[in-house]
């Protein structure tokens, strides 16, 4: 089994996390922080808007069972990525919308689905497409969050202004 890595941000990682959960061939998920200056954030130094990094999901996949652009669609179809640094309630830097691109491959297909997404939206989609970065761990009490509520989200639909 040849594992690939992929880590997104989309706002609050509770329920992106779980989505990610879901799929069929996802190994692993983690929830963590990338994306900023601070080596070892905590998340109340990520909360601080200091540091400069994102909440994300790092997600551990087998690409002979998931593809990266099926991640994809589940990433697009959790958040708004026409809100600048906020989802809902949620506002700041680390709520961005970011895709974190482990190679090459990545890094294009991202971008194609990028461009895609924003024939879908008036609003520009402002999601970053960047070469990932070191991966810092979130608290063990974010791993999982809302399967250990027994709850699988924690938003409502997210309304979209769909061209």
């Amino acid at each position: 089994m040849n594992l690939k890595k992929a880590t997104f941000g989309a706002g609050c990682f509770w329920g992106v996390e779980a989505a990610f959960r879901q799929l069929d061939g996802v190994a692993k998920t983690e929830v963590g922080y990338e994306g900023g200056t601070l080596e070892n954030p905590t998340y109340e130094d990520v909360c601080s808007h200091t540091t400069g990094h994102a909440e994300v999901v790092e997600v551990t996949y087998d690409p002979d069972r998931v593809s990266y652009e099926q991640l994809l669609d589940v990433f697009w179809a959790k958040h708004d990525p026409t809100q600048l640094n906020r989802q809902g309630w949620d506002v700041g830097d680390q709520y961005r919308s970011v895709i974190f691109f482990h190679d090459s491959e990545q890094q294009e297909i991202a971008t194609r689905s990028k461009a895609q997404q924003q024939t879908r939206h008036r609003n520009p989609v402002v999601t970053l497409v960047e070469p990932a970065q070191t991966f810092y761990v979130a608290e063990d009490y974010h791993q999982q969050y809302l399967e250990k509520r027994g709850r699988s989200t924690c938003t409502a639909a997210l309304q979209r202004q769909a061209v």
